[in-house]
């Protein structure tokens, strides 16, 4: 039944409409990094207008102070105002470092309200770190999907446009249509096909999960659907972080772990063929639940939206993959 549907729905998430049809309000906002490639900022800009979406810019999203988009306060701040904006979309400039150090001091209550109100809070990266606190202080539901610069803004490739899948995923998401994701694993399941129920989706950055575990702001997910990505990560580091977490016993509560996309790194003799197959071969070997591959999702730009904290439904089988989390 997997590979059928498969067929169907390819990498795109469910139940796409015409962009045409939706006018929706984002609000872009920077609470981690600097901007630094302005160019690809404005570029995001303009395509989410061309796109059909009504863009407002946050005061001090271009802000600087030493690394960060303006001090904690300022970074703060621009969450709080996020929140009170009434836009249907917030969407996070970039990601890079700074969320941690504010997590104490977010107005989970405020954001709780906001997303009930109907906001959609989207984000990648050091956005991991929002997206857990937030589950973990109010169970409340944020997107996993891309930033401005990066996703729509195509940061660092002016010449490239923004990914169609991407694109269509974040209008299913914006306009409540999108239902679940399917994909192709880059190795066949083994053993039986895989069936599961009222699971949580949550997961992000592996890098930025790993450093919040023993804090309260790290929700406490049992029988969950973990989905995991990460950039310039050697593989052997990437195992190191899941080693932190299997011994945490994180993966083991689990019901699926889905790794997403790992890039950016660069193997070299000394590994002498040690490679992300060989950790991922490891990570099967210490665990009885799945470890499914090459979900769309990560420092890529064809990139599925995920929705962290939203219960959901898994079927696998040899190499297709479906997720839903519509019903």
């Amino acid at each position: 039944m997997v590979s059928s549907i498969f067929g169907l729905i390819g990498l795109k998430q469910f139940f796409a409409t015409d962009n045409s049809t939706v006018k929706k309000h984002i609000y872009i906002y920077s609470p981690s990094g600097a901007v630094r490639d302005k160019a690809a900022f404005k570029r995001g800009v303009k395509r989410l207008g061309v796109l059909g979406y009504d863009v407002e810019v946050d005061v001090d999203a271009l802000s600087s102070h030493m690394r960060f988009a303006g001090d904690d306060e300022t970074r703060l701040a621009a969450i709080h105002r996020a929140c009170a904006s009434g836009a249907d979309i917030a969407l996070i400039s970039r990601g890079g470092y700074g969320i941690t150090r504010m997590l104490a001091d977010i107005q989970y209550k405020s954001v709780a309200k906001a997303i009930e109100r109907g906001m959609h809070f989207v984000g990648i990266s050091d956005f991991t770190a929002f997206q857990l606190a937030v589950l973990a202080k109010t169970g409340a539901v944020t997107w996993a999907g891309p930033a401005l610069c990066e996703g729509f803004g195509v940061g660092g490739a002016p010449d490239l446009q923004p990914d169609d899948i991407m694109e269509d995923c974040f209008h299913d998401m914006a306009s409540g249509q999108g239902e679940g994701t399917g994909w192709r694993q880059s190795q066949p399941l083994a053993g039986a096909p895989v069936n599961i129920h009222h699971a949580t989706i949550w997961g992000g950055n592996l890098s930025v999960l790993v450093s919040m575990v023993g804090t309260p702001f790290f929700p406490s997910i049992k029988g969950g659907i973990l989905f995991l990505e990460d950039v310039g990560e050697h593989p052997y580091q990437i195992e190191r972080m899941l080693t932190q977490l299997l011994h945490a016993g994180v993966l083991a509560d689990q019901k699926a772990i889905a790794l997403g996309q790992f890039t950016g790194f660069k193997l070299s003799t000394h590994d002498k063929g040690y490679k992300f197959n060989t950790v991922v071969a490891w990570l099967q070997s210490q665990l009885k639940i799945p470890v499914l591959t090459n979900l769309p999702y990560g420092h890529v730009q064809t990139k599925v939206l995920l929705p962290v904290g939203k219960s959901a439904e898994l079927a696998a089988e040899g190499k297709d993959v479906m997720l839903v989390w519509g019903h």
